[in-house]
């Protein structure tokens, strides 16, 4: 089963998103030509999560939204954002960052909706957005003219590390004015 764990670490390294159990186990099968079960697999993400606990690795394990992903350990973050801020190219523009927030808190929500909040047009960015894949259609209003709703997908998650919407700032913490940057509520 040693080797079965280095196979799923493998597949969980080369995955550009967080994989799915049912990916783990399908590859598996596939590949081996045998049943493996989720309590099998289950174990083994385990213990990999275990051997990437320990200080020697920069990387650990994480679960996110219904799959498994490697990410560098909190203690790297700073480091590994200074690499990613000179690379990135491609960053969200404030206006797009503004529709993704409206998005994301009041899913499901029509592009008008959003306009109305906003203010202004949103096509460019809610078009830039479904072209990166942070939204996606989620289906149709009732309403007149039956306008597409739009809601955050997996990638979003994975983009801001979360495994729901619920772990989201709430609106109170953005107007707490006794909490300064850097202090962490107790």
């Amino acid at each position: 089963m040693e080797e079965i764990e280095q196979y799923i670490e493998a597949l969980i390294f080369v995955s550009e998103q967080s994989i799915r159990m049912e990916e783990i186990i399908y590859c598996l099968q596939s590949a081996f030509n045998q049943d493996f079960n989720i309590e099998e697999v289950d174990l083994l993400l385990l213990n990999i999560t275990k051997k990437y606990h320990e200080p020697q690795f920069a990387i650990e394990l994480v679960k996110i939204g219904n799959g498994y992903q490697f990410l560098t350990k909190k203690k790297y973050h700073r480091v590994v954002n200074l690499l990613q801020a000179q690379r990135s190219k491609k960053k969200l523009s404030q206006a797009a960052l503004e529709t993704l927030a409206i998005i994301a808190y009041k899913q499901p929500v029509t592009k008008q909706e959003v306009e109305q909040i906003r203010g202004v047009n949103c096509d460019y960015s809610v078009q830039k957005l479904l072209e990166k894949e942070l939204i996606t259609m989620v289906g149709k209003s009732e309403s007149v003219g039956k306008p597409i709703l739009y809601g955050t997908s997996n990638l979003f998650m994975d983009y801001f590390g979360i495994n729901s919407i619920q772990e989201l700032p709430q609106m109170k913490e953005f107007s707490d004015n006794t909490m300064t940057i850097g202090e962490h509520a107790e």
